[in-house]
């Protein structure tokens, strides 16, 4: 596949990714009614997509990828599991626990800041004055859709937060280099899950309450299995997008999801916007085009410039 070809593909995934996750958090907005604690509905989540994953990957085209496995790429697996699936969920949702002003939730919000930062020493992602700009551009859209806290506060609940934003953008610089290092990404998709799914449901185990997992009744695993499809959408898309595209524009694009969850609420909960949010929305989505385009060209110019150099051989 030609380079123009990869990337248009990982394009493609991270829009599917940002889809996906637009529709997932408006539905789960309505799960956690249903199961309100969050660290037992998020465990009942991820095991289920492990086990689905699982499902998936023991058949028999996909067997192969698996036992290829050596001890090294199952500890990059674990690795992905802690750093991704189970630390940064305990702290962010004890985090949430404990806030009492809204600048606690914003923390996630800048997470495509942070794999900016990390993208261009350990990937060596290149950021010019035009990515630079889409960057603040993206920024300042988001603020303003999502509102900005009209109390900033740095306490307890918001450093927690803040380390469990910088675990998700430290496992994508992992996820980007593992599965250009040949991972399948429903492979790595189970390590996330997998891993992390077992460590969530030890910490539910020590604090007394896994057995409230056998306790749900029909409709709060009904939930459960509904959320869980979309989850399993989302981190399969999230990974594969992460194997052809820069993981700085994946996770850009990634912003998209809030645009499309505000939608989803102003259809079908008959929320309200304010004009400067409509402006935040028209301004994520034009910053998401611009990251596309800049990508889509400078890597025409590399295939270009690699045609050249070969041809002057």
């Amino acid at each position: 596949m030609s380079g123009q070809g990869r990337f248009r593909k990982g394009a493609y995934l991270a829009l599917a990714t940002a889809l996906i996750s637009g529709v997932s958090v408006y539905v789960n907005a309505f799960g956690v009614r249903q199961v309100p604690d969050p660290f037992v509905f998020t465990t009942a989540k991820n095991l289920l997509v492990a086990t689905m994953l699982a499902a998936l990957i023991l058949l028999p085209l996909s067997l192969g990828s698996l036992r290829r496995l050596s001890g090294r790429d199952w500890a990059k697996l674990a690795l992905l599991g802690l750093v991704g699936g189970s630390v940064p969920f305990l702290l962010f949702f004890y985090g949430l626990s404990q806030a009492t002003a809204p600048s606690a939730a914003f923390m996630h919000k800048t997470l495509f800041l942070w794999v900016a930062l990390l993208a261009v020493p350990f990937l060596q992602e290149r950021l010019g004055r035009v990515q630079l700009v889409a960057l603040l551009v993206l920024a300042v859209g988001n603020l303003v859709l999502v509102g900005r806290p009209t109390r900033w506060t740095l306490g307890q609940a918001e450093l927690l937060t803040l380390v469990a934003t910088l675990f998700w953008a430290v496992e994508a610089i992992l996820a980007r280099r593992f599965l250009q290092g040949g991972f399948a990404a429903p492979v790595a998709a189970l390590g996330r899950m997998g891993f992390g799914a077992i460590a969530m449901f030890a910490f539910l185990a020590t604090t007394g309450r896994g057995g409230t997992l056998v306790t749900l009744n029909v409709v709060q695993w009904g939930w459960v299995v509904l959320t869980a499809v979309f989850l399993l959408g989302y981190v399969v898309a999230y990974y594969s997008a992460f194997k052809y595209a820069p993981a700085t524009l994946v996770t850009s694009v990634l912003v998209l999801g809030s645009v499309l969850t505000s939608l989803l609420h102003a259809i079908f909960s008959a929320r309200t916007y304010s004009p400067a949010q409509v402006a935040g929305f028209v301004l994520v989505v034009l910053a998401a085009a611009l990251w596309v385009w800049i990508g889509h060209r400078l890597t025409g110019q590399a295939t270009v410039m690699r045609g050249l150099a070969y041809a002057r051989r």
